[in-house]
């Protein structure tokens, strides 16, 4: 979903709490990833992968100069063959330590073995972060949650999920007044429209 569509969908939802809601969320999420690369783990459910999320952090990553909000994307199946990016499985959610970050996306149930595996990273440090269908066991574990409760929200978790992606990416600064704070806006502007486009999932 391109920055056009996320403005559209911002005005579509003006008034309900899921814009204030996602920002707040991508926030806490820019504050508790290190810099350090690979510092965040993202990972779903064994039926649900979050791999469109990956590769939108991965874009604002790269146009927000932000490289820290490119996640390693933790995978309950690895194939033979497959790139190194999406050969990463579930054995690295047991090196997770302090000054790592575990985004988990759970639309349903995430499952006893995930679950124990998020518990094991929270108690070696890891700051724990979820964006779910509501998991009372999930949102236990997590420091921070944003759930969508299927049909009782006005819009879904993929949804939500670009409104995330999208506002962890904005430039969070306090706002600078005068002509340097417009400046600042243009070129940085020209910067996002004259770079190369990220390589893609």
């Amino acid at each position: 979903m391109d920055a056009v569509r996320v403005a559209l969908l911002r005005e579509v939802l003006a008034g309900t709490q899921w814009p204030a809601a996602a920002r707040r969320f991508a926030g806490s999420l820019r504050r508790c990833v290190a810099p350090e690369a690979g510092s965040l783990l993202l990972v779903g459910t064994e039926r649900y992968e979050p791999w469109h999320l990956a590769a939108h952090l991965v874009d604002e990553a790269a146009w927000s100069g932000l490289p820290e909000l490119a996640p390693t994307l933790v995978r309950h199946r690895v194939r033979r063959g497959e790139p190194p990016h999406l050969s990463v499985g579930l054995g690295r959610l047991e090196a997770a330590r302090r000054g790592h970050t575990l985004l988990v996306v759970a639309p349903g149930a995430p499952g006893t073995g995930l679950l124990e595996r998020v518990h094991d990273a929270r108690r070696a440090g890891a700051t724990v972060l979820s964006l779910d269908g509501g998991d009372p066991d999930l949102g236990t574990l997590a420091h921070e949650a944003l759930s969508v409760a299927e049909g009782t929200a006005e819009l879904d978790l993929d949804t939500v999920q670009h409104l995330v992606s999208a506002a962890a990416g904005e430039n969070s600064l306090p706002a600078q007044r005068g002509p340097r704070r417009f400046r600042d806006r243009l070129a940085r502007l020209a910067d996002q429209l004259t770079a190369p486009p990220p390589s893609r999932w």
